[in-house]
C-alpha cells in the first residue's frame, strides 16, 4: 500500500489539506498528517485541525510521497522548517514523489527542488518564468504541482492515479460524483 506524508502547518489552506487526506484515504492509501511544530493546527480560515503525528516523530524514509498543502502563511511556515527542507531534499535525491499545491511550490523553489521542471502554482504567488505554466495541474518528472484550492480534487485524484493506478482513480472519482 502506498504511503503519503502531508505536513501540516499553521496558516495552511484547509480545503487543500482536508481534500488531499480524505481522497487519498478513500483510495486506500496510507496517509499521515504531521504537524511541523504542534499537533493542533489553525488553518488559514481559522479552522482547527489535529494532525496524526508530529513531523519530528515520523520516519520520512517509509513514505512514497510527500504532499505540501498551500496557503500563504502555511507555505511560509513549511518553508521555514529545516526538517521539511531536509525531507524534500532527500525525496528529490531518492527520486520519490513530491506534490505541492497553491502557494506551496514556493517551498520547492526555495529549496531548489524545482530546477528544470515545469510547474504551476497559485497565480501571483510565485515568480513566473518559462517553467511556470499556470495550468491547473503540472506533472514534471516526479513532481506534481497544482494551481489552488479549486483544483484540490483533481490534484488528489492525480496522486491516486500515480500511486495506485488509473482504475483506482476512476473508482474513487465515481464515488465522489465529481464533474471532472
Amino acid at each position: 500500500m502506498p504511503k503519503v506524508l502531508v505536513p501540516f502547518a499553521d496558516g495552511m489552506e484547509e480545503i487543500e489539506a482536508v481534500i488531499i487526506v480524505d481522497v487519498l484515504r478513500r483510495a486506500g492509501i496510507e496517509v499521515v498528517s504531521a504537524g511541523i511544530s504542534t499537533n493542533s493546527i489553525t488553518a488559514s480560515r481559522g479552522v482547527k485541525l489535529v494532525s496524526d503525528s508530529l513531523l519530528s516523530e515520523i520516519d520520512p524514509s517509509s513514505f512514497d510521497m510527500i504532499v505540501l498543502p498551500g496557503g500563504n502563511q502555511g507555505t511560509k511556515n513549511l518553508n521555514a522548517s529545516p526538517l521539511v527542507s531536509e525531507i524534500l531534499k532527500n525525496f528529490k535525491k531518492e527520486d520519490r514523489w513530491i506534490g505541492a499545491i497553491c502557494a506551496a511550490p514556493n517551498v520547492l523553489l526555495s529549496h531548489n527542488i524545482l530546477q528544470n521542471q515545469k510547474f504551476t502554482a497559485f497565480p501571483g504567488s510565485v515568480p513566473t518564468d518559462e517553467k511556470y505554466t499556470g495550468n491547473r495541474l503540472e506533472l514534471s518528472d516526479k513532481i506534481l504541482t497544482s494551481i489552488g484550492p479549486g483544483s484540490a480534487f483533481e490534484f488528489s485524484l492525480k496522486i491516486v492515479e500515480l500511486l495506485s493506478g488509473l482504475e483506482k482513480r476512476k473508482e474513487v472519482e465515481k464515488n465522489l460524483h465529481l464533474p471532472l
